[in-house]
């Protein structure tokens, strides 16, 4: 595919505009992701270049369908791309803040069974711009609610660390170009090492997310397969080192899933990992959300409530993540842009 919008940074963009007064790059990239405007919408730049624009840079993603959840709070978008892989977006609305929660794969190779990404599998990576402009086009809409996009997290469909390269490229394109702080921006994986040691090297200190689910590496090697490859004394020690060389938060998620990991034992054996490798984490509680690929089911409010008390009593900073677009398939796991799930068949552990 030719380039695409959001793909150039800022010296490519200069090359393409090459032969324009210097001051016009300025005013593009200002365009672009200041004031968020479409290409044909630069109203500062001559009609002859925004259409020049408009037709050398298409942009990437073509809206499929817009789902908003009965709150209202919660908008869910489905992408399809030039050669017709489909992804998914997540707007969420808060009373304080507004979050996007992008995609970085079409699809998932991970494997973890009650992820209908991961039931869907993998077709393929998504380029610097395809990530991008899944953050602009959100942010255009936060701004039609007279709101300001606040935090990004790479948790939609697949594992970051897999596409390390062009994540960190979108990650400093967000920084650099909207203006988002370090901070305010997260990467989940499901524990591929090399990809946080890469990201310890790398220069802004975002937040941490780790897949956790299990805190003994037999139920995790069959929760997260990857685990296999990146057990989990391995996978603390480069979250340590995460920890120790930027200081940024680094939290454990925990989708708790009915007799299978929310058992008191779960919650001993979670605290002590955190104790042995003294990780000051913070543990995200997330009941189960249904997908018709993994047949076991979430565990209850009351043992969510019981199982974040035993956490807490023993030390351990956790909260319960409210559940957000359950109803449009837009929460935790449930994310698969329409793709065909496989049943997962049921395991001695489930």
């Amino acid at each position: 595919m030719s380039t695409t919008l959001y793909t150039p940074d800022r010296d490519e963009f200069a090359a393409l505009l090459a032969g324009e007064p210097r001051y016009r790059l300025d005013q593009v990239w200002t365009g672009l992701y200041t004031q968020l405007a479409a290409a044909g919408e630069i109203s500062n730049v001559p009609k002859t270049l925004r259409e020049r624009l408009a037709a050398d840079l298409p942009t990437a993603l073509t809206e499929v369908t817009r789902q908003i959840n009965d709150n209202g709070d919660t908008v869910k978008y489905l992408w399809e791309l030039h050669d017709g892989s489909r992804i998914e977006t997540v707007l969420m609305v808060y009373p304080d803040r507004v979050t996007v929660c992008v995609s970085s794969q079409a699809g998932c190779a991970m494997g973890c069974g009650f992820c209908a990404t991961g039931q869907a599998g993998f077709t393929r990576q998504l380029t610097v711009g395809e990530i991008v402009e899944q953050v602009v086009r959100a942010a255009r809409d936060a701004r039609s609610m007279d709101r300001r996009l606040a935090n990004v997290v790479f948790m939609g469909m697949g594992e970051p660390m897999a596409n390390e390269g062009a994540v960190w490229s979108s990650v400093e394109r967000l920084h650099g170009a909207i203006g988002l702080s370090a901070r305010h921006i997260t990467i989940s994986t499901v524990g591929i090492i090399p990809g946080i040691r890469k990201l310890t090297e790398r220069p802004l200190p975002v937040n941490l997310a780790v897949s956790l689910h299990a805190a003994n590496d037999t139920l995790r090697d069959e929760l997260v397969p990857i685990n296999k490859r990146y057990p989990l004394d391995d996978l603390m020690r480069a979250c340590a080192d995460y920890l120790e060389a930027k200081g940024r938060r680094l939290s454990f998620e925990w989708a708790m899933i009915d007799g299978v990991n929310d058992r008191d034992s779960d919650a001993a054996e979670l605290a002590k990992l955190c104790r042995r490798f003294r990780l000051p984490a913070h543990v995200n509680l997330i009941p189960l959300n249904p997908t018709p690929g993994y047949p076991t089911i979430g565990s209850s409010k009351t043992r969510v409530a019981t199982f974040h008390t035993l956490l807490t009593d023993l030390g351990v900073n956790a909260t319960v993540r409210r559940n957000r677009g359950t109803d449009i398939d837009a929460a935790c796991g449930q994310l698969a842009a329409g793709q065909p799930v496989t049943m997962r068949r049921k395991s001695a552990t489930d």
